[in-house]
């Protein structure tokens, strides 16, 4: 007999060989019909899996989060399955769960399009009514490379094996590779859609040919799924790239270039307004702004160390005569060289050179989203030069900055990440150790000391240090970095920095690296989606639409409003067409402008506006002057 240990401590008996299910059953029926897999020596396992040593034995709920990954990778052999019948020679790659649903990726025959996602959803549910029983078995990998010798992508995959033996399962007429685990039946997945069709080199790699990809979700309930599916309208009703279209923010053209967004009057009017805002943050706080150029010797790449470890990810060098340049991708190296152009004493330190500076990085097609991921954007990026003793007070202060910016945009879906060196892959990074694991110590001593709830990850460091990324949910479920503090020892080294120490010898300065708002483009892109367009009036590319009844009768007094609103720096637009009043009042509630004024008879004869608040029915009469200062009232919400 095995020594059975269940989550709650208590301890059963039961024979060698029995399945998890048969274990679950006879605990509760209900526990059963509940579990989606069970955990055993805090392996997931399937409700198939034998019992043959004592261990701890857990159930795994639908509606836990390990049981909606399973699930989904579950329909995602359920989605191959049905490939498998429609479109006989399809070869198949990888079909993982993902953080809402699942995707698997195909070589197919025949190009399918999202029109296509409804016949292919119709087969799955014939396979589920099918209730086709899912078993789990190993072959030598020998073994299975035979079996999987028509498909090239399961060979390969097959190879990648650490172990010797290659997880294989089956339903029905579909085999596959998969360490599983999955649920025990096909007709266990009812609630499920599929989202749409997308292209995805194999592999991730852009060398590698192109597959189709088909995204789904599937969820425990109906419910559930309505829920999702209703989150994901609202999420396409947020969708930057949309609202950017209709409120006139941005533009893209292949004639142009792919992911280069042209940004059109109203979207650079906010780009000037936040440029403004954090620059006289930053002014406030002793920074000093720069300009420099947005490209730059590839030796200067070469002496940063960009050149070695950031090559595949910039344009490709313009060789001019006898020299070669490149579109930069950060501002750090042309910074590093301004510094050392001067002589420094330990009095100057810290100096924070600041720039909202614009930057190139050769993004894949596929990675390319609206403004958030582009080709060519703006940082509102700075480098702290400054003392070690200096560290603990600077970073805190950076941290602050941060903080009052996010107060300033009622921004509280975000997390702190302490993105560290991956020791298991040090090719990617350039540095001593002992520099790394001092820098380290330090961000983590700081964050402590500040009393941050972060968390860390692997990986995630700059190629020259650590650093701290401010990591936000967007309202469309997009993870993003806003802004970024790194710590780096190794640049300054790299570009021979010094500054005249206390004892009149040279010392070498360290240097923090930030960007509060970060990219601009991306900050812009979040803005929208998190306000679903209707931005503060501060921020509004248009505060005011005037909108006369009578062309004849009012243009006068919307000339004389247009006058007063250029004095007081009011932003505004007037409809003079000749179109119906509520046509014209309808298209600016579209536009998300906050304040719209009709100026009818009674506004002439009384010298007064009425205006109406976006999403407002209301209509309030307030005199000129009042007005005014209630916009202006809005403009010093920040300053």
């Amino acid at each position: 007999m095995l020594k059975i240990t269940l989550i709650d401590g208590s301890q059963i008996e039961v024979e060698k060989g029995k399945m998890v299910l048969e274990v679950l059953k006879g605990i509760s029926p209900s526990l059963l019909k509940k579990s989606i897999v069970a955990k055993f020596n805090d392996k997931l396992v399937d409700l198939k899996y034998v019992l043959e040593e004592d261990g701890v034995l857990e159930a795994i709920m639908f509606d836990s989060k390990e049981g909606f990954e399973v699930l989904n990778h579950s329909t995602a052999h359920l989605l191959a399955q049905a490939i498998n019948r429609l479109y006989p020679g399809s070869l198949f790659g990888v079909g993982p769960a993902i953080e809402e649903g699942f995707y698997y990726d195909f070589k197919l025959p025949v190009a399918i399009s999202n029109d296509d996602l409804p016949k292919i959803e119709d087969e799955m549910r014939k396979i589920v009514k099918e209730n086709i029983g899912i078993n789990h078995y190993f072959l030598k990998k020998a073994d299975a490379k035979k079996k999987f010798s028509h498909d090239k992508f399961k060979c390969e995959l097959i190879d990648a094996i650490e172990d010797e033996d290659a997880g294989i399962y089956e339903q029905g007429d579909y085999v596959d590779v998969c360490r599983g685990p999955h649920v025990i039946s096909t007709g266990v997945i009812k609630n499920f859609k599929l989202l749409n069709v997308a292209g995805a080199y194999w592999r991730g790699d852009s060398k590698n040919e192109m597959l189709t990809r088909i995204y789904g979700t599937s969820w425990a309930s109906k419910e559930e799924l309505d829920n999702y599916l209703q989150i994901l309208e609202e999420r396409k009703a947020r969708d930057h790239r949309k609202l950017g279209k209709e409120l006139g923010i941005f533009m893209f053209d292949d004639l142009v270039g792919r992911g280069l967004p042209m940004w059109l009057p109203n979207g650079y009017t906010v780009r000037r307004l936040l440029s403004d805002y954090i620059v006289d943050k930053e002014l406030q706080a002793g920074y000093k702004h720069v300009m420099t150029p947005a490209l730059g010797n590839v030796l200067l790449y070469k002496t940063s160390g960009h050149w070695d470890h950031y090559k595949d990810d910039m344009f490709p060098a313009m060789k001019l005569d006898d020299e070669a340049y490149v579109l930069r991708p950060m501002n750090c190296p042309h910074h590093m060289v301004m510094y050392k152009s001067g002589l420094h004493s330990y009095r100057d330190l810290p100096i924070r050179i600041a720039e909202i500076a614009n930057d190139f990085r050769f993004e894949a097609s596929g990675a390319l989203t609206g403004i958030e991921r582009t080709r060519c954007f703006y940082q509102n990026d700075c480098h702290i030069f400054l003392m070690e003793s200096q560290i603990k007070d600077e970073f805190k202060n950076v941290v602050k900055m941060i903080l009052e910016v996010y107060k300033d945009f009622g921004f509280k879906n975000y997390q702190f990440r302490l993105s560290l060196r991956d020791p298991n892959n040090l090719d990617k990074y350039f540095g001593n150790d002992e520099l790394w694991e001092k820098s380290e110590a330090e961000l983590r001593e700081v964050l402590n000391e500040l009393g941050l709830d972060y968390y860390e990850a692997l990986g995630e460091a700059a190629f020259y240090g650590p650093k701290l990324d401010v990591q936000v949910r967007s309202a469309i479920g997009h993870d993003v970095t806003l802004s970024t503090i790194q710590l780096d020892y190794q640049l300054p080294a790299r570009f021979e920095l010094t500054y005249i120490d206390q004892n009149g010898g040279k010392s070498r300065p360290v240097v923090i690296h930030r960007a509060i708002l970060g990219s601009l483009d991306r900050f812009v892109a979040f803005l929208i989606e998190e306000t679903k367009g209707v931005l503060p009036v501060w921020l509004a590319p248009v505060q005011v639409k005037l909108i006369p009844v009578n062309l004849d009768f009012h243009k006068d007094f919307c000339d004389e409003l247009q006058k007063l609103f250029i004095k007081n720096k009011i932003r505004f637009e007037v409809d003079y067409r000749d179109e119906k009043l509520g046509y014209k009042i309808r298209e600016a509630q579209m536009k998300k402008i906050p304040y719209q004024l009709v100026i009818g008879d009674n506004e002439v004869n009384t010298h007064t506006v009425t205006y109406r608040r976006y999403g407002e029915q209301k209509q309030v009469n307030v005199s000129i002057e009042e007005f005014v200062n209630l916009i202006l009232n809005h403009n010093k919400d920040l300053n």
